[in-house]
């Protein structure tokens, strides 16, 4: 470790240093006593109820919750089916830190952990929280707009994970596992109402052998709402006071197993989501001037009125469509055309994966993940998140219709060992080909306000289009030696190589603004070539203190790769670029992360009551950041020099002697800041400052209570809490909006049968109407001295009635 990264950063560094060891000994100390009393019990894991043993795959490989040395938060089905979760960005209700941004035109989402995440704007940047579904890493954030639905288990793994998971694990990953076949033949479904936003549910799948070795599940589900996101009043939007969604989802899955030796699992998987436009819960923030801005153009000779109310938090948002001399005219081909300026969103995704576990011989496993997605992606809206012409006249400006398409398909063989004695391993290598193309036409300039161009018609500045091909290849190899019968030493090293290649055209350009400053309409890049390669370590050592109590410290590193920026502008950095004959500074280097944790996992009072501690401390140099100029109306794509990200972490479960009655809960303490120099784009030095998204305290506590009323009938009562400290919402300044703190409840109500058969709930999400920020920016066609910024807000409160049947 390198002596920068060893300096003392703060004093609550300082102190949070001494709280690990100290937290180590005193891990050891608690375990002293309890170890005899384990041995006389003589308990076992296998003698846990049912209920309590939780399988996850933070090694890839089955492993108890209590016994992996890894900070992991499961989330089982039932608890999502519980509070009706089916959105990625509903599990924050159970997952301290973890920060979800849904929607936007770059990645189409955000995912972000302790403090640590990438940025939702550029579709080139890999996600520093690794999006793991069924044992595949999927590439792109647009899954996270898709939502989910009859699962297993949701995992999240904290801090690097680079080992196992491969790149773009830098901060953790969050991982998805559907729900497998059944052994006996089951028929299931839901159907919910939501009263807030006028939408409803319907679900259900058919699950069980078609013969002694093959086993099959189908299942789908339709999701549809019709008040997603309310507007304003007085807003000029053909698609009236309501933007929808929809979301359709289907799954088939088949499992084989010939023979005891070897076993296939297939899934396939089709997503189709359609929005009424790619912004949603956005709103406008009036700045200290407690006015809404003008939106700027050419040089301030167009001044439109903003048109929203500043009031940032009513749930009621300022969208309206493109202005009409902006409307027509969009470069062909494109989805776009023909809508006249209507903003809609259409999402397909087809997801293979087929897994197959070989035993070749008594000890030793071989084990194939191949994965394929297939993701065709278009929207259409107008980023100056304002706009008023007149009485009903729309202003929306800066409208682009970005198509992103993705082809991915991947490749991972493991060998495994399971022999008796104190040493195994797993060897495994993997392997990424992926293609992506973002395809947008864009109004930057507004040109068209001039006129539309009098050769084409077409009222947009360009259309620009990015073809970026990666390959990637890693080798992994991982070690586990029993050191003494409670003492085990496990480590590895990953190896990966990435290759990144972008070619850039620029099809068409505006009459008006051909000239210098701008590419030449017709312009190509030529090969723009990214390459890295990574060694990422990782060293645990686990004391299995007794049955019920283990210690475990590590030692990680992770690792995210760089490429090439797909967001500059024929107008400012590419066209600059081409001028110069330098396309280096479209580059972004990458992401790694150093640090270590510890640890202890513990279970009570014949495991009825679990507390689990860890205590981590993480150093991730050139953190991938991404900002937004407002005035040039240009993104900009840049390396933080560090994030020191340091904490703890604290999860308990109790099943209270009361039958029936439990509680959980979860509690963080984080401290995650800029450790190095960073000049953003503004100019401004972020050395010291807190990192976005990273409050200090956050926690949920939640209890779930089941009893009979009467023969065959039971009465359901569950209750969640979640508390979040603030924090910062961006990292462009030193006095970024600063979101307060918030307390916010889940709550279900629910009778159904003893046996499982059926179930009528009263399921509240988000009770107390909490809304609050998740990012914040600059809003695009600033005047010099405006101050407006948007917010990505979540949703507001949801009250369900649901009915479930299983026969």
């Amino acid at each position: 470790m390198s002596i920068r990264h060893t300096r003392v950063v703060s004093a609550r560094g300082a102190h949070l240093r001494r709280a690990l060891l100290a937290g180590a000994a005193l891990s050891c100390l608690a375990a002293m006593p309890q170890a005899a009393h384990a041995q006389d019990m003589e308990t076992d894991e296998a003698a846990a109820p049912e209920e309590q043993v939780i399988i996850v795959q933070a090694r890839r490989q089955n492993e108890t919750l209590q016994e992996v040395p890894v900070t992991v938060t499961a989330i089982g089905g039932d608890t999502l089916s519980r509070y009706n979760i089916d959105q990625v960005a509903d599990v924050v209700s159970r997952v301290p830190t973890l920060n979800v941004q849904v929607g936007g035109s770059g990645s189409g989402g955000q995912l972000s952990l302790r403090g640590v995440g990438s940025s939702n704007i550029s579709a080139a940047f890999d996600s520093a929280v690794a999006f793991d579904f069924d044992g595949v890493q999927i590439s792109t954030m647009r899954l996270v707009q898709a939502g989910f639905f009859d699962v297993e288990q949701i995992d999240v793994l904290k801090g690097p994970q680079s080992l196992f998971f491969g790149k773009s694990a830098s901060a953790g990953v969050f991982a998805i596992r559907s729900a497998d076949p059944t052994s006996t033949w089951e028929v299931g479904g839901a159907a919910s109402y939501e009263f807030e936003e006028d939408g409803y549910i319907v679900q259900g799948y058919v699950s069980g052998p078609l013969t002694d070795t093959l086993g099959m599940r189908v299942a789908a589900q339709f999701n549809d709402v019709d008040e997603y996101v309310v507007l304003q009043d007085g807003t000029p939007a053909a698609n009236g006071r309501f933007r929808g969604l929809k979301n359709i989802v289907a799954r088939g899955t088949l499992e084989w197993q010939p023979s005891p030796t070897f076993d296939a699992n297939l899934k396939v998987q089709y997503v189709r989501n359609e929005t009424d436009g790619a912004i949603q819960h956005s709103d406008l923030f009036c700045g200290a001037n407690g006015v809404a801005d003008p939106i700027t153009l050419l040089g301030g000779a167009i001044n439109i009125p903003g048109g929203y109310d500043c009031n940032a938090f009513d749930q009621r948002y300022f969208l309206p469509d493109t202005a009409p001399p902006l409307a027509g005219g969009v470069p062909t081909p494109s989805a776009a055309a023909g809508r006249n300026g209507v903003p809609f969103g259409e999402t397909d995704v087809w997801f293979t994966r087929l897994l197959m576990n070989w035993d070749i011989t008594e000890n030793l496993t071989l084990t194939s993940t191949t994965g394929y997605l297939n993701l065709d992606a278009v929207d259409f809206d107008n980023y100056s998140y304002g706009g008023l012409l007149g009485p009903g006249v729309p202003g929306g400006v800066g409208t682009s219709d970005p198509v992103n398409q993705l082809e991915q398909w991947t490749q991972e063989l493991r060998l495994a060992s399971d022999f008796e004695g104190a040493f195994n391993f797993m060897l495994g290598v993997f392997y990424e080909d992926r293609k992506f193309v973002f395809d947008t036409a864009q109004q930057a300039v507004n040109i068209s306000f001039l006129g539309p161009d009098p050769v084409t018609g077409f009222t947009y500045d360009w259309d620009r289009r990015q073809d970026t091909d990666t390959e990637a290849f890693s080798v992994f190899g991982s070690v586990m030696i029993d050191l003494t019968e409670d003492l085990e030493l496990s480590g590895g090293v990953r190896y990966t190589d990435e290759k990144k290649t972008a070619v850039i055209t620029v099809p068409y350009l505006h009459t008006f603004l051909q000239g210098p400053g701008f590419v030449s309409p017709g312009f190509n890049s030529g090969p723009i070539e990214f390459s890295d390669d990574n060694f990422s370590p990782e060293i645990t050592l686990r004391y299995k203190a007794t049955e019920d109590i283990n210690v475990f410290a590590s030692f990680k590193t992770g690792f995210k790769s760089g490429g090439i920026d797909n967001s500059a502008l024929p107008s400012n950095s590419l066209s600059q670029a081409a001028t110069s004959g330098d396309f280096s500074p479209l580059i972004f280097q990458s992401e790694t992360t150093q640090g270590g944790e510890i640890g202890i996992k513990t279970q009570w009072a014949d495991r009825t009551f679990t507390l689990n501690a860890t205590a981590y401390y993480y150093v991730f140099d050139d953190l991938q950041v991404q900002n937004f100029d407002a005035v040039a109306v240009q993104f900009i794509t840049l390396n933080a020099g560090q994030v020191t990200s340091q904490g703890i972490d604290l999860e308990a479960n109790w099943l209270t002697p009361v039958d029936g009655l439990s509680f959980s809960g979860n509690l963080s303490y984080l401290d995650a800041e800029f450790t190095d120099t960073f000049i953003t784009s503004g100019g401004n030095d972020l050395d010291g400052r807190d990192s976005a998204r990273a409050p200090t305290w956050s926690g949920n506590l939640a209890f779930d209570f089941v009893t009979p009323i009467s023969d065959g009938l039971d009465f359901g009562l569950n209750g969640n809490m979640i508390y979040s400290g603030e924090y910062f919402t961006n990292e462009d300044t030193r006095n970024d909006f600063i979101q307060d703190d918030y307390v916010t409840f889940d709550a279900s109500v629910s009778i159904g049968a003893a046996d499982g058969t059926w179930k009528v709930s009263l399921i509240g999400v988000n009770l107390a109407d909490e809304i609050w920020v998740n990012t914040s920016a600059p809003r695009p066609f600033l005047p010099p001295t405006g101050d407006d910024l948007i917010f990505t807000q979540n949703r507001g409160r949801q009250v369900f009635v649901e009915t479930r049947f299983r026969f």
